[in-house]
């Protein structure tokens, strides 16, 4: 096949469905009429012998043969966008889009505040939305464009992406004011007598920590194991519970649940919190701008 065999336009709409799913969106999105949608995809099915979409009742369903094509042309696409954009000044004030993020619980706790008041000051007209990378493929979906930039601890992401060290994190020992470990420093012994709180977070490096800990031969009561951090502050506020947690995190909880943090007795390696993008918006503006003010915030040298 060859390129004047196909109109680009059809393009920009087949990546518009693998993104939304559904033809009412992408009719609204590109300012056609559903039946216009249709009839389009209607000539992709013809151009290339294949179904495309299968209509069910949570959406279109890509086939494989379109899963196959969804990163060459969604490629295809990103370097013609900024070939054509590269010149031109980007306006953050203009724009007017969702802007997705992939990052976990910790991340929206310690980044997502200051990152909507900048963004509300910047670019009023753009609405964030967060993803987990596990529960969903982050990999795949930064790929295809779902995802614009991925903050954290995030070791899959290797081959055909960009990253940039935000900071080094420790971790540290957190309870309730007045626990009896409440004291100067917490000492090895009295980190193994204590009854602990475990935070698994599936999918993350984040449960790399406990691995490590359980490696050096220190066995622990384990009284509660959650899935996420989003709670570790309401269960250690009520409780005599003894959590291994990011020291971000742990700075952002003491002062709503009255907490206390400690160096933590076991010498556990610092995690490394990047942000990262994919090769093909390397040079989009909109994300190039997206990555500096992450970085502003949260770089190294502002994250102190």
């Amino acid at each position: 096949m060859e390129l004047s065999d196909i109109d680009l336009n059809l393009l920009v709409l087949f990546h518009h469905l693998m993104v939304e799913r559904r033809v009412s969106k992408v009719a609204e999105t590109m300012g056609l009429t559903q039946p216009a949608v249709s009839n389009s995809l209607a000539k992709l099915r013809r151009i290339f012998g294949d179904e495309l979409f299968l209509r069910t009742a949570g959406g279109m369903v890509p086939t494989p043969f379109a899963e196959q094509l969804d990163e060459p042309v969604g490629y295809a696409l990103s370097m013609i966008h900024s070939g054509l954009n590269q010149r031109a000044e980007f306006a953050p004030a203009a724009l007017k889009r969702t802007i997705t993020l992939g990052m976990t619980d910790i991340g929206e706790i310690v980044f997502l505040p200051a990152l909507l008041e900048r963004l509300g000051r910047e670019a009023p007209g753009v609405t964030l939305n967060t993803v987990r990378n596990h529960a969903t493929n982050l990999r795949d979906d930064m790929e295809a464009g779902r995802v614009d930039l991925a903050l954290g601890l995030l070791p899959q992401l290797k081959a055909g992406f960009f990253q940039r060290r935000l900071f080094r994190q420790r971790y540290v020992c957190m309870f309730r004011q007045g626990h009896a470990l409440d004291r100067p420093r917490l000492s090895l012994a009295d980190y193994k007598a204590a009854e602990h709180l475990v935070i698994v977070a599936a999918g993350t490096g984040h449960g790399k920590v406990d691995e490590l800990i359980q490696k050096a031969g220190i066995e622990r009561v384990v009284r509660l194991r959650v899935p996420h951090f989003v709670s570790v502050g309401h269960i250690l506020q009520s409780t005599a519970l003894v959590a291994t947690v990011p020291e971000r995190l742990a700075l952002k909880l003491v002062d709503p649940f009255d907490l206390t943090l400690r160096t933590h007795p076991v010498n556990l390696p610092e995690a490394p919190i990047n942000l990262f993008w994919h090769a093909k918006v390397h040079r989009e503006p909109m994300n190039q701008w997206l990555r500096s003010v992450v970085f502003e915030l949260f770089g190294a040298d502002q994250a102190s």
